[in-house]
């Protein structure tokens, strides 16, 4: 009996692989750094969530191989399949444990966070707990991993939307909804705290080599984008979706076997459902959400990535599944650009993204251009409704390596992204238009439970982000500046039908709303450290100075709000 055991836990114990990391986690913001100097192999091109990011380590030799980066570890495995199908899959059962870890932040004075999943950090104390695990076998992939949420919530002063008083909004959406009615964006959830459970990164999975289908509620993180990607990210709660497609591919030519490069592709499925916060309508309490992502990588042009990212969302409904043809094609699918051939409507978004690594010199360049609602009309202006991005990312030797044991093997990047997510100025021609994420039908927008998808800063105005990060053996170090302008374009839409000039007597454009953009100066510093091997914090502090927060341009003093966050975890 021993025999038969001891070498089984010997294998269960000793074997360990660098494994599936979760979106904008610490180890996968480390390992994406180690790829800037080609120590670390990206495992996607455009399309990332934890199942797809399992990550291949070319130098063992980096500041943090000693730390427990997260182990998967081979519970079973026998020999490898026998014919063309087997073969397509390890035959092995793999298993692997998810935190737990525990996030906590405070608010002193207004709202202020990104990139968290289901957790809405208001105004007081707001805190998360993670954790779950993963098993493999024979192709299959079973994750779960749920987030659970509490947001204390406190009050503070925001704009109230007098539209919303209608009967069409419920009385929520009138006291604590955006202060434009056609997006589902609360800016305050309710009088009170509340929790939240969230299915996270939970999901199933089957693959066959690099064939792929999935059901769960895994969010994309789509194009290249560092901190606000367009159309895919974990800045909101996750929704049910089913995908199917091709993870990161070399694909050769036929006959001649020569390597042109890697490609990676997606379709899916996905329910969006609205907040508490919205009409009171319960017919479109659920979206249909089409999503398609393609990236190539050519192989002639070493370390360059491009693709292009899809979405439609329309009212759920059954005839809407069309769509996932649509995906396929140039046109909208609208017989005239606004309503579907059932007289339902659609909304349409699109991206697309290049990502250029030189990894002799530490260096990346990243881009992405969004579009809205496409159309023909477009050929004439094709920068109507066009939203960018530009970022880069450079590592920096240190000229010291070594100051304690602590801080040995001293390593740096640097990191700046610029988006610009403002509305075209030709709409000063046409008509009041929100942004890239709102749409005038399907009134929602691009948002699952009251969440942006996408960009969770400078979401309809701007974002500029630095930051310097300064690797060493037990952890890093990071000062950062962060300004945003979450909403340029209400702004915007004031002078629309209106006369602005300085020289007009009757401009109240002019004297109500010129250069009064709500803007988050942000100025902080993050630090992560491991205590032991298996457990580490990130502790961050910022002081963010918001001008005009009620856009009232005879109120210039401005709010300050103080954030410390404590994200403690253990890795087993």
């Amino acid at each position: 009996m021993k025999k038969t055991i001891l070498p089984a836990l010997a294998i269960f114990f000793t074997t360990a692989l660098f494994a599936q990391e979760a979106l904008k986690s610490i180890e996968e913001e480390y390992y994406d750094f180690l790829s800037l100097t080609g120590a670390a192999e990206r495992p996607t091109l455009g399309y990332r969530t934890l199942s797809d990011s399992e990550w291949n380590i070319l130098d063992e030799n980096h500041p943090w191989q000693n730390n427990n980066l997260g182990t998967k570890r081979t519970v079973w495995e026998v020999s490898e399949g026998t014919n063309w199908f087997t073969r397509g899959f390890e035959h092995n059962v793999k298993f692997k444990v998810y935190g737990p870890e525990w996030y906590n932040s405070y608010n002193s004075a207004a709202p202020y966070g990104q990139n968290d999943g289901a957790l809405w950090q208001g105004k007081g104390y707001n805190t998360s707990l993670t954790g779950g695990a993963r098993m493999e076998a024979f192709g299959f992939e079973l994750t779960v991993k749920p987030q659970i949420s509490f947001s204390q919530n406190q009050s503070f002063d925001y704009l109230i939307d007098n539209n919303m008083q209608s009967e069409t909004y419920a009385n929520k959406a009138a006291i604590y909804g955006y202060v434009w009615n056609n997006i589902d964006l609360p800016q305050r959830f309710g009088d009170g705290s509340f929790w939240h459970f969230d299915w996270g990164d939970s999901e199933i999975r089957w693959t066959w080599h690099t064939v792929t289908f999935g059901a769960g509620f895994q969010s994309p993180w789509l194009g290249s984008a560092w901190l606000n990607p367009m159309l895919g990210s974990n800045n909101a709660p996750t929704y049910p979706k089913l995908d199917a497609g091709l993870r990161r591919t070399k694909v050769y030519l036929p006959f001649c076997d020569w390597y042109i490069g890697d490609i990676e592709g997606r379709i899916w499925l996905g329910k969006l459902s609205e907040s508490e916060y919205y009409d009171n309508n319960p017919s479109n309490d659920s979206r249909l959400l089409t999503g398609l992502s393609a990236s190539y990588k050519p192989s002639f042009i070493p370390g360059f990535t491009f693709g292009v990212n899809r979405i439609f969302i329309s009212n759920w409904s059954k005839h809407n599944l069309k769509y996932v043809l649509h995906l396929f094609t140039l046109g909208s699918g609208n017989t005239n650009g606004s309503q579907t051939r059932t007289g339902e409507d659609e909304d349409q978004k699109a991206s697309l993204f290049i990502d250029w690594q030189f990894p002799k010199i530490g260096f990346e360049f990243y881009g992405e251009l969004g579009i809205d609602d496409f159309t023909s009309q477009k050929l004439a202006n094709p920068f109507h409704t066009a939203i960018y991005t530009i970022g880069v990312k450079q590592y920096i030797p240190l000229p010291f390596s070594k100051i304690s044991n602590n801080f040995s093997d001293l390593k740096s990047e640097l990191i700046f992204e610029w988006n610009n997510f403002e509305m075209s100025q030709d709409f000063q021609m046409q008509w009041t238009y929100l942004g890239y994420y709102a749409h005038g039908s399907l009134s929602h927008g691009y948002t699952q439970k009251g969440q942006i998808l996408g960009a969770g800063s400078g979401y309809f105005g701007n974002s500029q982000f630095l930051g310097y990060k300064i690797y060493f053996s037990k952890g890093y170090f990071m000062p950062f500046f962060h300004r945003h302008c979450p909403d340029n374009n209400y702004i915007y839409n004031m002078a629309v039908d209106t006369d602005a000039s300085h020289d007009s007597k009757t401009s109240t454009v002019n004297k109500d709303y010129y250069g009064i953009f709500k803007t988050y100066k942000t100025i902080g510093c993050e630090i992560n450290y491991f205590v032991t091997k298996n457990f580490d914090f990130t502790a961050n502090f910022n002081i963010s100075f918001i001008n005009f927060p009620d856009y009232n341009r005879y109120d210039n003093s401005g709010i300050l709000n103080y954030k410390g966050s404590l994200l403690a975890k253990y890795t087993f």
